[in-house]
């Protein structure tokens, strides 16, 4: 794992080391072991070349740690460059297939194949490449750059251009190091943030700042832009089930891809290990290691001394007993977890309002002081409907078979006048509740985009009304726009739908994003087999039914691994890696919220309303209603703000 980043100028205005080694030098982070910069040289005897090229490379050495490994690299003649970030997991196959083919090679990196796999292919290589990556190749002798995405965007990338140049890098502070790009605030990336707690492909909070969306590459040629899909699940795949006979051929095909997925992914050169949460997913990864290992793995997982209602040490620690493995429980106590807060709110380039970011910044903190990988089960809910969200579509064809008038004029307004909160386990279930009738709409896609959406439309337009940017700059539907553009292009159940709008938004935009930002804060490499491209595909072609069960989520992945798993996990209901930041916004997070969302403070800097965000503040402290997430929503844009405009 590493960090790259790179400029292009197709007017061949010189490019600066400089710069180079300052864009390097903020994502030391993310390569702590070695750098490397490339610059192309200049024609012997000609004062203007046709394209500039820069690139940069931070190490974080994981495949072949000699100096062979080092980036910037090229293929023999040094007509191609390349600068990678993540691994490729296939690539020792490929290189044979290559040195069959007359092939010669310099070291044992992955990055050097996909050099000759592309001398070999072209850019179509990246179709035979399995794992996660994102990277940017210059070839010379067509006078062409590449930065390419993995399929699900497990490693990040973003770019600006201006129709002259184009700078890349792993991290947005690396390519604000330019001054020549403008820190300008995207309005629409603002809206979508409220919408959704992170800010979707290929939107940043920066107006000439964008993210390449997963399985997608760019080429920059002959002073043109181009931007191509590569990848995407294929349409109209789903099976027909014949019978139970059926269902077992599935079960063997899921365990044998998942297999073989996480034994690739436990290959490297230097010491690994795994999270183990205690949930299904991350469960299944450490069963499938300790099958393949030969010795104890390695698993990390986090609880809280005062915080019993999020601490789920427990079955992690039966998953440990169960599969003999060298445990580690991290134990952290309330303040252990405040502490970092100022420090993880450093992390974000961009507002991102995740707060589970927050244990994930402390498990990998912790497990890089034994690891330099750890594995984890990413992926599973968003592949075979983990989420509460989906077994909703269950409940609604129960609830909607009570009659509308009951429905309407007295369910959903006695539960909407009751209080709810995240700090006690029944008024966490009313707090639901109310998010399921809040979102019990007559059509599907309007039920789906509710429970999603973070602040409702009526909600951010009170907060943003009448302020600096005007509504006709943006659409305050956009959120639902993309959301319902999605819905319509797969075809499939209503299962597989929503599963599909998720792999393409909340999970590289949130999920991956978190685990990303705060394991490589950590320096620490993440692998997460549950997205092996293959195991995707194949999740797709089930349908629903075998997912969702009546309520119950991941039918058919709990019956494919249920004897590797303990039997305390087969019925244990589902939670996330949450922590109480409800109760702390009442008592030791108050300051932020005097901090960051004063009356003073937000007219002052004219983006918000403050009357919305007052009656939130007054609702949370009241025990009315449950605002946390909203309040921490504008808390993380605040700090970020601040900390990028200095007000």
């Amino acid at each position: 794992m590493c960090g790259i980043c790179g400029k292009i100028n197709i007017e061949g205005k010189e490019i600066h080391r400089a710069l180079i080694s300052q864009m390097n030098s903020v994502l030391s982070h993310r390569g702590p072991d070695d750098e490397g910069i490339y610059i192309n040289p200049r024609s012997p005897g000609i004062s203007h070349q046709s394209v500039s090229v820069g690139l940069g490379h931070k190490r974080l050495s994981i495949i072949d740690l000699s100096e062979a490994g080092k980036q910037p690299m090229s293929n023999e003649d040094r007509s191609i460059w390349m600068v990678l970030n993540g691994e490729i997991y296939n690539y020792k196959n490929l290189k044979k297939e290559l040195e069959q083919k007359g092939h010669h090679f310099t070291s044992q990196t992955d990055c050097e194949v996909i050099i000759h796999l592309y001398e070999q292919e072209g850019i179509e290589c990246i179709k035979r490449l399995n794992g996660m990556f994102a990277f940017s190749l210059w070839d010379s002798k067509n006078q062409t750059l590449f930065l390419c995405r993995d399929r699900l965007g497990i490693k990040p990338l973003f770019y600006s251009w201006d129709g002259e140049s184009l700078i890349f890098a792993s991290e947005i502070k690396s390519i604000l190091c330019d001054p020549k790009v403008p820190k300008k605030i995207d309005w629409n990336a603002l809206n979508l943030y409220l919408t959704f707690n992170y800010i979707p492909a290929p939107y940043t909070i920066f107006e000439k700042i964008k993210k390449l969306n997963p399985g997608y590459y760019i080429m920059v040629r002959n002073k043109d832009l181009e931007i191509k899909e590569y990848w995407d699940i294929k349409r109209n795949t789903e099976p027909i089930i014949n019978g139970v006979k059926d269902i077992e051929i599935y079960k063997k095909k899921i365990f044998d891809l998942l297999e073989n997925a996480v034994r690739i992914r436990s290959i490297a050169d230097v010491p690994l290990g795994a999270f183990l949460s205690g949930g299904i997913d991350s469960s299944i990864i450490v069963g499938l290691m300790s099958r393949a290992s030969d010795r104890p793995v390695n698993t990390y997982s986090i609880g809280y001394k005062d915080m019993p209602m999020f601490d789920e040490t427990r079955y992690a620690r039966e998953v440990a007993k169960f599969h003999h493995t060298n445990h580690h429980e991290i134990k952290l106590t309330s303040k252990d977890v405040l502490d970092v807060i100022p420090e993880v709110l450093t992390c974000f380039d961009e507002p991102f309002a995740d707060s589970s970011a927050i244990p994930q910044f402390i498990v990998s903190r912790e497990t890089k002081k034994h690891v330099k990988v750890a594995l984890s089960g990413d992926g599973g809910d968003e592949l075979f409907a983990g989420y509460r969200m989906y077994s909703g579509e269950y409940l609604y064809s129960r609830y909607k078979l009570l009659p509308r008038a009951l429905r309407k004029k007295l369910i959903e307004p006695l539960l909407l006048s009751l209080p709810d909160s995240r700090d006690k386990y029944f008024l966490e279930y009313l707090r639901r509740a109310k998010k399921f009738v809040t979102g019990a709409e007559d059509r599907f896609e309007d039920r789906f985009f509710s429970w999603n959406e973070i602040f409702s439309k009526e909600l951010r337009e009170n907060l943003l009304k009448e302020k600096k940017m005007k509504f006709e700059e943006f659409n305050l539907d956009s959120g639902k726009d993309m959301v319902l553009k999605k819905l319509s292009s797969f075809d499939g159940d209503n299962i597989n739908r929503m599963l599909y709008v998720d792999l393409k938004y909340s999970l590289p935009n949130d999920m991956l994003t978190k685990v990303d930002l705060m394991s490589m804060k950590n320096s620490l490499e993440v692998r997460v087999p549950l997205l092996d491209h293959r195991v995707v595909e194949f999740a797709f072609q089930l349908p629903g039914s075998l997912k969702m069960r009546g309520k119950k989520g991941k039918y058919i992945l709990l019956e494919t691994f249920k004897d590797i798993l303990p039997p305390i996990l087969l019925n244990r209901p589902k939670r996330g890696f949450e922590i109480p930041i409800s109760k702390w916004l009442k008592s030791d997070l108050k300051f932020l919220i005097n901090e960051y969302l004063s009356k003073r403070k937000i007219e002052k800097q004219g983006i918000f309303n403050y009357e919305p965000i007052e009656k939130l503040n007054s609702d949370l402290l009241s025990n009315r209603s449950d605002t946390s997430w909203h309040l921490w929503n504008l808390i993380v844009f605040q700090a970020w703000y601040s900390r990028h405009f200095n007000l």
